[in-house]
């Protein structure tokens, strides 16, 4: 089979589309043709040789990336039900990784694809979605919020900014450059406003007419985060989902005690309950296929995954970065 391997730590051009071996399913596990592979921005730091902090453990040399894959069951392991053969399913768990062809699963891992649900818009919800959902519990947003998501055309951000218009919230969308502002404010933000401007938080104040900020979902982190924290009104919640600038943004203790803040990082509470993944991984494929959330995708041919991996690095891509075999 084709796949794309990393023979050593560094830069985009390091991933190699190259021919391997095709894996073979153990016991307990299925081989499923490839059909959507996703790229997770951690891979891309991973791949650079990145560690520490919240990053998984580095990968032992060569490696195939990509946890996220759909696609159709050919062939099954000892133990394995052989009604799994052709079914089209979706996993978080491939292994060796879905940047390949062909890539095993334990079939515990197994969600069935819902009728009529692509094998990118599966891809796409199986982590992102679900990590949406998460965040979303989290924040417990109300019809009465305010809410300010940054990182808004993102693959998570643009999630949220459809659960909150439809729960009634007010929704201001904050992202970078003009066409992704154009992209939030399609996706229905009351306000959709360019974070790359210098001052955008005063912009924002103004439009708001009097009403401030009760909830701030955060994706990036470092200045933008600052800047965006100057909106929170009083009582309001902070909401750390993400670090797209790479560098955590902490409010000051005493702040936040003095008017009144809570400070939540629902990473941190993600990661202590890997548990309810499966159950918010179901939810977030049913609310793809019911069409309550649109994931945004935009696909690269597997080949060109040292492409993928710098444009994701760069912020050149909008929405959830999937290979195509």
């Amino acid at each position: 089979m084709h796949a794309v391997v990393l023979h050593s730590f560094g830069p985009a051009e390091n991933l190699r589309y190259e021919t391997v071996p095709d894996p073979e399913p153990g016991p307990g596990q299925v081989r499923v043709v490839v059909k959507a592979a996703g790229v997770h921005l951690v891979e891309t730091k991973m791949r650079a040789g990145g560690a520490g902090g919240l990053m998984p453990p580095l990968p032992e040399l060569p490696a195939i990336f990509g946890g996220e894959v759909a696609g159709r069951v050919d062939a099954v392991g000892p133990g394995v039900d052989s009604a799994w053969i052709g079914r089209d399913v979706v996993t978080s768990g491939g292994r060796p990784g879905g940047y390949a062809e062909l890539a095993v699963a334990d079939v515990t891992a197994l969600h069935r694809l819902p009728g009529g649900l692509s094998y990118e818009t599966a891809v796409a919800m199986i982590v992102t979605g679900c990590t949406a959902l998460e965040f979303l519990d989290v924040a417990k947003l109300t019809p009465s919020d305010v809410v300010l998501v940054t990182s808004a055309a993102g693959g998570i951000g643009r999630l949220l900014v459809q659960y909150a218009r439809s729960l009634g919230a007010t929704v201001i969308g904050a992202a970078g450059g003009p066409a992704k502002v154009a992209d939030v404010r399609e996706l229905g933000a009351d306000l959709a406003v360019d974070y790359d401007e210098p001052g955008w938080q005063d912009g924002v104040a103004e439009r708001l007419g009097g009403r401030t900020v009760t909830a701030l979902l955060d994706g990036v982190g470092g200045d933008k985060a600052r800047a965006a924290f100057e909106l929170l009104a009083d009582g309001g919640r902070y909401v750390t989902i993400g670090t797209a600038s790479a560098e955590l943004y902490e409010p000051d203790p005493e702040t936040l005690k003095e008017r009144d803040l809570t400070a939540t990082n629902a990473l941190m509470i993600l990661l202590g309950r890997p548990e309810e993944r499966p159950a918010y991984e179901a939810k977030a494929l049913e609310a793809a296929a019911e069409g309550r959330l649109v994931p945004a995708v935009q696909t690269f041919p597997l080949a060109q995954a040292a492409q993928a991996h710098a444009a994701l690095e760069t912020r050149q891509t909008t929405g959830k970065v999937i290979l195509v075999p």
